[in-house]
């Protein structure tokens, strides 16, 4: 552009000049010396201050020679970008990533090189990586997440970058044909079993169990934003037809589980005896309130107040995001509690397990701590606190 003004000649004649007097070695068969000038099989040079033409269609061979000719010329990026009609980034971008070793720019290695890299399909990541692999299978086992999966390799120290997955890598290796590398059965472990939503609206008799309670509105502000670890919220998680059930417990704090044990029955006598058995166990610091809806499970509150001198606060009805805790737990549960299964079948051992596997995942609420460290932490510290 430079040199037209200096010579006060429009861009054609200029590009046509610069073609017949171009060295030898460049393939001049690639002008159109036409009316319009140019390269053949490129759109024509966009007029100045204008956005260039093309926009997202692959480099050409053509504009390739362009480009390896101007960059041995010393022309910058911006100049090259007006012959070839693309934007002076794009020219910057080829130039780099297509170089040779020594940094040469040769058109025709490049374009090859281009083409290599856009031939599909790719080989897939986890295909290649059988000990990744497996290190993945064990997460999803344990009850991890991709999301969760993905941003722990991403922040483990030490791990090299080739080791990086994104959780759409995980999913594609679970459920796309042809992807591999993971078992196609650990897919259920990423299902909660639900197949239609639940209804709602359904009318009981729990308003007048609980008119007299103390409702979640009572709850203090230091409950709310989670400075002071000993504030609980809990729930029933259940079997098939309601047969059976397994008590959850969760600090909000910690997101520290617990769960109780319930092999016969989990009516309200059944539910006080487990959570005075279960919480009497923790120390006195760590029963500071439990947070729970309106089921009938909890008819016996005053009884677990009394023995456990811990205040129990009742959500609204219908609103168990008020427990939203307890809710994102009671999610992760299901991959070992499932759907439509006889929850009696565990015994306490095996929620001790269970508890302690979801005790030791990582949670990025907690910057990647596991609650058990979490809870050390606070117990180790509680001034803090």
């Amino acid at each position: 552009m430079e040199a037209n003004r200096r010579l006060g000649v429009s861009f054609g004649p200029g590009l046509r000049w610069w073609a017949k007097f171009a060295p030898v070695d460049f393939p001049k068969e690639l002008f159109n010396t036409g009316r319009t000038g140019g390269l053949r099989g490129c759109p024509a040079p966009p007029t100045p201050g204008t956005a260039g033409p093309g926009g997202r269609r692959p480099l050409s061979e053509a504009d390739r020679a362009v480009m390896a000719v101007c960059r041995a010329r010393g022309m910058s990026l911006r100049e090259i970008g007006v012959l070839v009609g693309r934007h002076h980034s794009v020219v910057g971008r080829e130039l780099a990533r297509n170089a040779g070793p020594a940094g040469h720019y040769h058109h025709k290695v490049a374009h090859r090189s281009a083409h290599e890299r856009r031939r599909r399909p790719k080989a897939f990541k986890l295909a290649g990586n059988p000990r990744l692999c497996t290190a993945i299978e064990g997460w999803l086992g344990d009850g991890w997440s991709p999301q969760l999966i993905a941003t722990v390799l991403r922040h483990e120290p030490g791990r090299p970058k080739m080791d990086r997955v994104c959780h759409k890598t995980i999913y594609q290796a679970l459920y796309v044909q042809g992807r591999g590398g993971l078992r196609r059965e650990l897919a259920k472990c990423l299902s909660t079993g639900r197949t239609a939503r639940k209804p709602r609206g359904t009318v009981d008799g729990r308003g007048k169990l609980y008119r007299d309670a103390l409702k979640i509105v009572d709850r203090p502000a230091i409950v709310e934003d989670r400075a002071v670890p000993g504030h609980w919220e809990g729930d029933l998680v259940v079997g098939t037809a309601n047969g059976s059930a397994v008590g959850t417990l969760v600090e909000r704090t910690t997101r520290f589980v617990m769960l109780l044990h319930l092999p016969g029955r989990h009516d309200a006598e059944s539910v006080a005896e487990a959570m005075i058995k279960q919480m009497g166990t923790l120390p006195e610091q760590l029963r500071q309130s439990l947070t729970w809806d309106r089921g009938v499970e909890m008819a016996r509150y005053r009884d677990i107040t009394l023995k456990l001198d811990m205040p129990i606060y009742f959500c609204d009805p219908h609103s168990p995001w008020q427990r939203g805790s307890n809710e994102n737990t009671n999610r992760l549960l299901r991959h070992w509690l499932t759907k439509g299964t006889d929850l009696s079948r565990f015994t306490a051992k095996d929620l001790d397990t269970i508890a302690a596997k979801l005790n030791a995942r990582p949670r990025p609420t907690l910057d990647l701590k596991t609650p058990a460290q979490a809870l050390a932490e606070q117990l180790a510290n509680p001034a803090a606190a």
